[in-house]
């Protein structure tokens, strides 16, 4: 599909997520209909938050989207600059500002200018100084050269069309032993042509995962050593049936050196 048109469809589905309140139903990535079938936060225990992560973020930024906690597994340090690829409305970059602490810096950068200002606003309200968002496409960060410690991301990945680039995106950013740390859609097996052609399927995160083999692959290509999978599990929300077992969230640790 036309790179083109598949970011200017993902753009428009995410914006309309930002915008939506609670009683609407919008398409979103990696649960497609969170919002209707079950309250975000039972999502984001699903995908592997805990009520105390949860509890301990602004509520509005906790939007049902992901298919993992990459924050979890960063071990991050007081003091570090993390970078959030795909930051959304903010629930990873609040959690990772707690683990680094006043003297630390988060960075999270989406292309979407609704969700960007839903972010801020949150930000904002609760008095997240160490916390900033920036506008742009994770495939062209506007981030300075190896300035950041860790960078994390949530499901956010596979909606880049050009993969390759955002790793090797983050590994420019990224300071000499700095880490990545991203939980993620792959596939096992082969998807339906309607599936990789279709939109909708490309906002859901599943349209665009690449086989498990491959991504690993595209992140060592960028110059990443030690990739690593340090969690996997089929993932099974709003993912029908024709597709169980051929969608898979994956957690990936890899290192600059």
């Amino acid at each position: 599909m036309e790179t083109k048109k598949v970011k200017e469809y993902v753009k428009k589905r995410y914006g309309e997520i930002a915008e939506a309140d609670r009683s609407s139903c919008s398409s979103g990535c990696c649960s497609s209909s969170s919002c209707c079938s079950s309250p975000p936060k039972h999502v984001a225990w699903k995908v592997g938050y805990s009520p105390d992560d949860i509890e301990s973020v602004p509520e509005e930024s906790v939007s049902g989207l992901g298919c993992g906690n990459p924050v979890a597994l960063a071990s991050l340090k007081e003091g570090e600059t993390v970078l959030d690829l795909g930051s959304g409305g903010g629930m990873d970059a609040f959690l990772a500002a707690k683990k680094v602490g006043p003297t630390g810096k988060v960075i999270g950068v989406d292309m979407t200018k609704e969700m960007l200002k839903k972010a801020k606003a949150i930000a904002s309200e609760h008095g997240y100084e160490n916390v900033e968002f920036r506008l742009g496409e994770i495939e062209s960060l506007p981030v300075e050269d190896e300035t950041v410690d860790v960078v994390i991301s949530n499901c956010v990945v596979n909606l880049a069309p050009d993969k390759l680039k955002v790793f090797q995106e983050a590994y420019r950013v990224l300071k000499p032993n700095g880490k990545l740390m991203v939980s993620d859609l792959v596939t096992q097996g082969e998807l339906p042509d309607y599936v990789r052609n279709s939109f909708e399927a490309w906002a859901g995160c599943i349209a665009g995962a690449l086989e498990r083999s491959d991504y690993l692959n595209k992140i060592a290509d960028a110059g990443f050593q030690n990739v690593k999978v340090v969690s996997q599990k089929p993932y099974t929300i709003e993912v029908s049936l024709e597709l169980r077992g051929k969608i898979v969230s994956i957690q990936v640790e890899a290192h600059k050196t």
